[in-house]
Protein backbone atom coordinates (compact mmCIF):
# COMPACT_ATOMS: atom_id res chain seq x y z
CA UNK A 1 0.00 0.00 0.00
CA UNK A 2 1.29 3.48 -1.15
CA UNK A 3 0.70 6.58 1.30
CA UNK A 4 1.75 10.13 1.30
CA UNK A 5 2.42 12.23 4.57
CA UNK A 6 0.55 15.37 4.28
CA UNK A 7 1.54 18.57 6.53
CA UNK A 8 -1.84 19.77 8.09
CA UNK A 9 -3.20 22.16 10.54
CA UNK A 10 -0.02 22.97 13.25
CA UNK A 11 2.34 20.86 11.26
CA UNK A 12 0.03 17.77 11.65
CA UNK A 13 0.67 14.60 10.05
CA UNK A 14 -2.38 13.54 8.37
CA UNK A 15 -1.76 10.24 6.04
CA UNK A 16 -3.83 9.50 2.84
CA UNK A 17 -6.52 7.41 3.85
CA UNK A 18 -6.04 4.09 1.51
CA UNK A 19 -8.76 2.15 3.50
CA UNK A 20 -11.28 4.88 2.56
CA UNK A 21 -14.58 2.79 2.80
CA UNK A 22 -17.65 4.10 0.88
CA UNK A 23 -19.42 6.12 3.79
CA UNK A 24 -18.71 7.00 7.09
CA UNK A 25 -21.00 6.56 9.93
CA UNK A 26 -19.93 10.28 11.62
CA UNK A 27 -17.53 12.58 10.45
CA UNK A 28 -15.97 15.88 11.42
CA UNK A 29 -14.32 18.18 9.11
CA UNK A 30 -12.03 21.06 10.37
CA UNK A 31 -14.70 21.10 13.14
CA UNK A 32 -13.40 23.96 16.18
CA UNK A 33 -15.20 25.11 19.31
CA UNK A 34 -14.31 28.42 20.97
CA UNK A 35 -15.79 29.38 24.87
CA UNK A 36 -15.92 33.22 24.37
CA UNK A 37 -12.02 34.13 23.49
CA UNK A 38 -10.94 30.93 24.35
CA UNK A 39 -10.47 28.20 21.48
CA UNK A 40 -10.43 24.88 23.21
CA UNK A 41 -10.24 22.80 19.53
CA UNK A 42 -9.58 23.91 16.29
CA UNK A 43 -9.45 22.32 12.50
CA UNK A 44 -10.39 18.77 13.63
CA UNK A 45 -11.31 16.36 10.96
CA UNK A 46 -12.02 12.55 12.04
CA UNK A 47 -14.01 9.94 10.27
CA UNK A 48 -15.78 6.93 12.01
CA UNK A 49 -16.61 3.60 10.36
CA UNK A 50 -18.60 0.59 10.99
CA UNK A 51 -16.59 -2.24 12.41
CA UNK A 52 -13.58 0.33 13.22
CA UNK A 53 -12.33 1.75 16.00
CA UNK A 54 -11.40 5.40 16.25
CA UNK A 55 -8.16 6.01 18.69
CA UNK A 56 -8.24 9.90 19.86
CA UNK A 57 -4.79 10.10 21.94
CA UNK A 58 -3.84 13.59 23.68
CA UNK A 59 -2.78 14.68 27.18
CA UNK A 60 -4.66 16.88 29.52
CA UNK A 61 -6.10 20.35 27.71
CA UNK A 62 -5.12 18.61 24.25
CA UNK A 63 -9.43 18.80 23.91
CA UNK A 64 -10.54 15.53 24.40
CA UNK A 65 -13.45 16.16 26.45
CA UNK A 66 -14.52 19.05 23.68
CA UNK A 67 -14.18 16.47 21.09
CA UNK A 68 -16.47 14.25 23.06
CA UNK A 69 -19.22 16.39 23.61
CA UNK A 70 -19.30 17.52 20.27
CA UNK A 71 -19.76 14.58 18.97
CA UNK A 72 -22.19 13.51 22.15
CA UNK A 73 -24.37 16.60 21.48
CA UNK A 74 -23.61 18.40 24.78
CA UNK A 75 -22.44 21.26 22.95
CA UNK A 76 -22.25 22.56 19.48
CA UNK A 77 -19.14 22.69 17.38
CA UNK A 78 -18.29 27.10 16.30
CA UNK A 79 -16.67 25.91 13.41
CA UNK A 80 -15.96 23.75 10.28
CA UNK A 81 -18.83 20.39 9.52
CA UNK A 82 -20.33 17.84 11.37
CA UNK A 83 -22.05 15.40 9.49
CA UNK A 84 -23.72 11.48 10.47
CA UNK A 85 -24.68 9.50 7.72
CA UNK A 86 -23.30 12.34 5.30
CA UNK A 87 -26.09 14.45 6.52
CA UNK A 88 -24.84 17.73 8.54
CA UNK A 89 -25.73 17.64 11.94
CA UNK A 90 -25.76 20.25 15.06
CA UNK A 91 -27.16 18.44 18.24
CA UNK A 92 -28.90 20.71 20.81
CA UNK A 93 -28.62 17.78 23.42
CA UNK A 94 -27.41 14.14 23.92
CA UNK A 95 -30.69 12.74 23.43
CA UNK A 96 -29.95 13.68 19.88
CA UNK A 97 -27.05 12.28 19.63
CA UNK A 98 -28.56 8.80 20.81
CA UNK A 99 -31.49 8.88 18.39
CA UNK A 100 -28.66 8.35 16.03
CA UNK A 101 -27.11 6.29 17.48
CA UNK A 102 -24.43 7.97 19.26
CA UNK A 103 -23.89 6.63 22.70
CA UNK A 104 -21.34 7.49 25.15
CA UNK A 105 -19.57 5.78 27.87
CA UNK A 106 -18.23 8.23 30.43
CA UNK A 107 -15.84 7.73 32.96
CA UNK A 108 -18.10 7.77 35.93
CA UNK A 109 -20.93 5.32 33.55
CA UNK A 110 -23.90 7.28 35.00
CA UNK A 111 -24.75 4.23 36.86
CA UNK A 112 -26.17 3.88 40.12
CA UNK A 113 -23.90 2.27 42.83
CA UNK A 114 -26.67 0.68 45.08
CA UNK A 115 -28.89 -0.20 42.26
CA UNK A 116 -28.72 -4.03 41.05
CA UNK A 117 -27.22 -4.52 37.63
CA UNK A 118 -30.18 -5.46 35.66
CA UNK A 119 -31.89 -2.01 36.91
CA UNK A 120 -28.85 0.00 36.05
CA UNK A 121 -29.00 -1.66 32.81
CA UNK A 122 -32.63 -0.45 31.40
CA UNK A 123 -32.02 2.87 33.60
CA UNK A 124 -34.42 5.21 32.24
CA UNK A 125 -35.17 3.41 29.69
CA UNK A 126 -37.35 0.67 31.81
CA UNK A 127 -39.65 -2.14 30.40
CA UNK A 128 -43.12 -2.14 31.57
CA UNK A 129 -46.09 -4.33 31.38
CA UNK A 130 -50.25 -3.75 32.11
CA UNK A 131 -52.56 -1.13 30.46
CA UNK A 132 -52.10 2.21 31.12
CA UNK A 133 -52.24 4.50 33.54
CA UNK A 134 -51.25 1.74 35.95
CA UNK A 135 -48.58 0.04 34.10
CA UNK A 136 -45.89 -1.60 36.03
CA UNK A 137 -42.02 -2.66 35.82
CA UNK A 138 -41.73 -5.84 34.02
CA UNK A 139 -39.27 -6.94 36.40
CA UNK A 140 -38.59 -10.62 35.11
CA UNK A 141 -38.17 -9.49 31.67
CA UNK A 142 -35.66 -6.86 32.00
CA UNK A 143 -33.45 -9.34 33.74
CA UNK A 144 -33.77 -12.45 31.30
CA UNK A 145 -32.85 -9.73 28.29
CA UNK A 146 -29.55 -7.83 30.44
CA UNK A 147 -28.60 -11.26 31.50
CA UNK A 148 -28.67 -12.33 27.45
CA UNK A 149 -27.26 -9.52 26.05
CA UNK A 150 -24.44 -9.54 28.95
CA UNK A 151 -23.61 -13.28 28.25
CA UNK A 152 -23.24 -12.02 24.22
CA UNK A 153 -21.01 -9.79 24.82
CA UNK A 154 -19.61 -13.08 26.84
CA UNK A 155 -20.37 -11.37 30.57
CA UNK A 156 -21.24 -13.76 33.01
CA UNK A 157 -22.72 -12.35 36.25
CA UNK A 158 -24.16 -15.14 38.89
CA UNK A 159 -26.36 -12.45 40.33
CA UNK A 160 -27.32 -9.20 38.82
CA UNK A 161 -29.32 -8.61 41.50
CA UNK A 162 -25.99 -7.47 43.30
CA UNK A 163 -25.51 -3.85 43.37
CA UNK A 164 -23.03 -2.64 40.49
CA UNK A 165 -21.57 -0.89 42.88
CA UNK A 166 -20.19 -4.21 44.15
CA UNK A 167 -18.65 -5.07 40.78
CA UNK A 168 -15.02 -4.25 39.83
CA UNK A 169 -14.45 -1.17 37.68
CA UNK A 170 -13.63 -3.14 34.46
CA UNK A 171 -16.94 -5.31 34.86
CA UNK A 172 -19.02 -2.03 35.10
CA UNK A 173 -17.29 -0.53 32.08
CA UNK A 174 -18.33 -3.89 30.45
CA UNK A 175 -22.21 -3.31 31.45
CA UNK A 176 -21.98 0.08 30.19
CA UNK A 177 -20.82 -1.15 26.78
CA UNK A 178 -23.24 -3.79 26.73
CA UNK A 179 -26.01 -1.85 27.58
CA UNK A 180 -25.14 1.03 24.94
CA UNK A 181 -24.82 -1.89 22.04
CA UNK A 182 -28.36 -3.02 23.41
CA UNK A 183 -30.04 0.40 22.91
CA UNK A 184 -28.91 0.92 19.55
CA UNK A 185 -26.35 1.91 19.46
CA UNK A 186 -23.93 2.41 16.19
CA UNK A 187 -21.31 5.05 16.97
CA UNK A 188 -19.76 3.97 20.55
CA UNK A 189 -17.91 6.92 22.58
CA UNK A 190 -15.84 5.45 25.17
CA UNK A 191 -14.11 8.24 27.67
CA UNK A 192 -10.95 6.96 29.18
CA UNK A 193 -12.26 3.34 29.78
CA UNK A 194 -9.29 2.04 30.92
CA UNK A 195 -7.64 5.06 32.59
CA UNK A 196 -8.03 3.71 36.26
CA UNK A 197 -7.85 0.20 35.54
CA UNK A 198 -5.52 -2.64 36.40
CA UNK A 199 -3.96 -4.56 34.20
CA UNK A 200 -6.53 -8.01 34.01
CA UNK A 201 -9.12 -5.39 34.04
CA UNK A 202 -7.65 -3.02 31.34
CA UNK A 203 -7.57 -6.28 29.40
CA UNK A 204 -11.29 -7.06 29.67
CA UNK A 205 -12.55 -4.12 28.91
CA UNK A 206 -10.37 -3.92 25.44
CA UNK A 207 -11.34 -7.23 24.91
CA UNK A 208 -15.30 -5.92 24.72
CA UNK A 209 -14.28 -3.00 22.78
CA UNK A 210 -13.30 -5.44 20.33
CA UNK A 211 -16.20 -7.30 20.58
CA UNK A 212 -18.20 -4.03 20.05
CA UNK A 213 -16.46 -3.64 16.86
CA UNK A 214 -16.86 -7.41 15.62
CA UNK A 215 -20.93 -6.41 16.04
CA UNK A 216 -20.40 -3.55 13.58
CA UNK A 217 -20.25 -1.00 15.65
CA UNK A 218 -17.92 2.07 15.45
CA UNK A 219 -16.05 3.00 18.35
CA UNK A 220 -14.30 6.02 19.57
CA UNK A 221 -11.62 5.10 21.70
CA UNK A 222 -10.75 8.01 23.93
CA UNK A 223 -7.24 7.44 25.77
CA UNK A 224 -3.94 8.54 26.76
CA UNK A 225 -2.11 4.96 26.85
CA UNK A 226 -1.03 4.47 23.57
CA UNK A 227 0.16 0.71 24.38
CA UNK A 228 -4.02 0.51 24.81
CA UNK A 229 -4.91 2.28 21.83
CA UNK A 230 -2.46 0.33 19.77
CA UNK A 231 -4.15 -3.34 21.12
CA UNK A 232 -7.24 -3.04 19.62
CA UNK A 233 -7.27 0.46 17.48
CA UNK A 234 -7.64 0.63 13.24
CA UNK A 235 -7.20 4.51 12.95
CA UNK A 236 -5.51 6.93 15.19
CA UNK A 237 -5.67 10.61 15.87
CA UNK A 238 -3.57 12.28 18.39
CA UNK A 239 -4.49 15.95 19.60
CA UNK A 240 -2.34 18.76 21.17
CA UNK A 241 -3.41 21.94 22.17
CA UNK A 242 -6.93 21.44 20.55
CA UNK A 243 -5.35 20.57 17.40
CA UNK A 244 -4.70 17.26 15.44
CA UNK A 245 -1.21 16.79 15.53
CA UNK A 246 -1.16 13.40 13.94
CA UNK A 247 -3.64 11.02 11.76
CA UNK A 248 -3.02 7.67 10.47
CA UNK A 249 -4.53 4.39 10.11
CA UNK A 250 -2.71 1.44 12.03
CA UNK A 251 -0.51 0.31 8.55
CA UNK A 252 0.96 3.24 8.61
CA UNK A 253 2.19 4.13 12.15
CA UNK A 254 4.22 1.89 14.61
CA UNK A 255 3.71 2.03 18.36
CA UNK A 256 6.71 3.32 18.69
CA UNK A 257 5.81 6.47 16.46
CA UNK A 258 2.51 6.70 17.82
CA UNK A 259 4.48 6.74 21.41
CA UNK A 260 6.92 9.43 20.64
CA UNK A 261 3.33 11.42 19.17
CA UNK A 262 1.82 10.92 22.67
CA UNK A 263 4.79 11.98 24.88
CA UNK A 264 5.46 15.23 22.51
CA UNK A 265 8.40 13.91 21.04
CA UNK A 266 8.54 17.07 18.75
CA UNK A 267 9.15 19.05 22.18
CA UNK A 268 11.36 17.04 23.28
CA UNK A 269 13.98 17.34 20.33
CA UNK A 270 13.53 21.18 20.43
CA UNK A 271 13.79 20.59 24.36
CA UNK A 272 17.19 18.26 23.40
CA UNK A 273 19.34 21.09 22.07
CA UNK A 274 19.01 23.13 24.90
CA UNK A 275 19.57 20.55 27.76
CA UNK A 276 22.53 19.83 25.57
CA UNK A 277 24.47 22.91 26.89
CA UNK A 278 24.01 21.59 30.37
CA UNK A 279 26.96 20.01 31.78
CA UNK A 280 25.42 16.61 33.87
CA UNK A 281 22.13 16.02 31.33
CA UNK A 282 21.93 12.88 29.67
CA UNK A 283 19.82 13.89 25.98
CA UNK A 284 21.24 10.80 24.51
CA UNK A 285 18.27 8.79 24.89
CA UNK A 286 15.51 11.15 23.12
CA UNK A 287 15.01 11.22 19.59
CA UNK A 288 15.49 13.22 16.99
CA UNK A 289 12.90 15.07 14.87
CA UNK A 290 13.15 12.70 11.77
CA UNK A 291 12.49 9.79 14.11
CA UNK A 292 9.69 11.26 14.88
CA UNK A 293 7.89 11.78 11.09
CA UNK A 294 5.35 8.63 10.22
CA UNK A 295 6.89 6.15 8.30
CA UNK A 296 10.36 7.51 8.57
CA UNK A 297 12.91 4.09 8.79
CA UNK A 298 13.95 3.14 12.14
CA UNK A 299 17.39 2.87 13.35
CA UNK A 300 18.84 -0.65 14.26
Amino acid sequence: MTSNNESGTHGAILMDDATDKDSATVELRGAGKTYGNVRALHGVSLKVFPSQVSCVLGDNGAGKSTLIKIISGLHQHTEGDFLVDNTPVRFSTPREALDKGIATVYQDLATVPLMPVWRNFFLGSEMTKGPWPIRRLDIERMKKTADRELREMGIILDDLEQPIGTLSGGQRQCVAIARAVYFGARVLILDEPTAALGVKQSGAVLKYIAAARDRGLGVIFITHNPHHAYMVGDHFSVLRLGTMELSAARDQITLEELTNHMAGGTELTALKHELAQVRGVDVEGLPEEEALQVGAPQAN
